[in-house]
Order: structure tokens, then C-alpha cells, then sequence
């Protein structure tokens, strides 16, 4: 079996059991989950709305990266999903999770799949700010 368990991207909301159901092993002796929520600030503006879209190719290009990490760490599972779409403050927009033997092995597992995730997959946050003026971020 192959230690990426789930890689996605979706408009519907994410589930942390999911994700977490996804990398559970009785091989493993620690996971590591990290939930990325939209907050109601950014750069010091206030967030009104904010929106994710994603190339057509952010899922291969996910999977790539999550194998990649799978062959570099001593890892059991890693899993991650991301969301497009109209999201509202508070929404889960990311959740990744790693298990592995070891905590510090799941911990650096799990960082590299969200900072990766974030600079090689083709996502891309806009948002609106209580003051009318909006940006483009090419993930956040």
C-alpha cells in the first residue's frame, strides 16, 4: 500500500476525521494534523469574503508532491485535501495530516506537505476586504 492515503481538492467542506481516518496505522506511533481555517484578517485589513480556485492539474500536482515527501521522510501515511470555492470565515480551507513511527518524523512529514502544498500546487486564494479593495494570492 502506498503511504499517500488521500490527496484532493474539492468544493465541499473538509471533514478532519477524514483526513485523520486516512493516516491512522497501528504502525504508527505518531500522526500529526494540521487545520488551515480562514480568518477574518489578513496583512492587517479586515476579510470580508474569500474564494480558492485551482488549476485542473492541483490534484495530480498534490500527489506528486505527497509522494515525493512519502519517499524523503519515514513516514506510514500522509493525506491532504484542500477547498475551493466561496469559503466563509471560520471554514476549513486546508487539512494535511502524516503519521509515522515517531512524532518528530510525522511533525516534519506533515510541515513539508502543507508548505509544499502551498508553494507547488496550483491554488490560488482571492480576497476581499471590509475596505472594497481585493487581491489575488497565489496560496496563503
Amino acid at each position: 500500500m502506498t503511504a499517500v492515503r488521500l490527496v484532493d481538492i474539492r468544493e465541499t467542506p473538509l471533514s478532519l476525521d477524514e483526513v485523520y481516518g486516512a493516516v491512522i496505522d497501528p504502525t504508527a506511533g505518531g500522526t500529526c494534523l494540521f487545520v488551515g481555517t480562514v480568518r477574518d484578517h489578513d496583512g492587517g485589513q479586515g476579510v470580508e469574503a474569500l474564494g480558492y480556485s485551482s488549476h485542473p492539474t492541483a490534484v495530480a500536482r498534490l500527489r506528486e508532491v505527497a509522494e515525493r515527501i512519502a519517499e524523503e521522510c519515514d513516514v506510514v501515511a500522509l493525506a491532504g485535501v484542500h477547498r475551493v470555492g466561496d469559503l466563509t470565515i471560520g471554514d476549513l480551507a486546508v487539512v494535511v495530516a502524516a503519521s509515522a513511527a515517531h512524532r518528530a518524523q510525522a511533525f516534519e512529514a506533515c510541515r513539508r506537505l502543507i508548505d509544499e502544498l502551498k508553494t507547488d500546487v496550483p491554488v490560488w486564494k482571492h480576497q476581499t476586504f471590509t475596505s472594497g479593495d481585493s487581491e489575488w494570492v497565489h496560496h496563503a
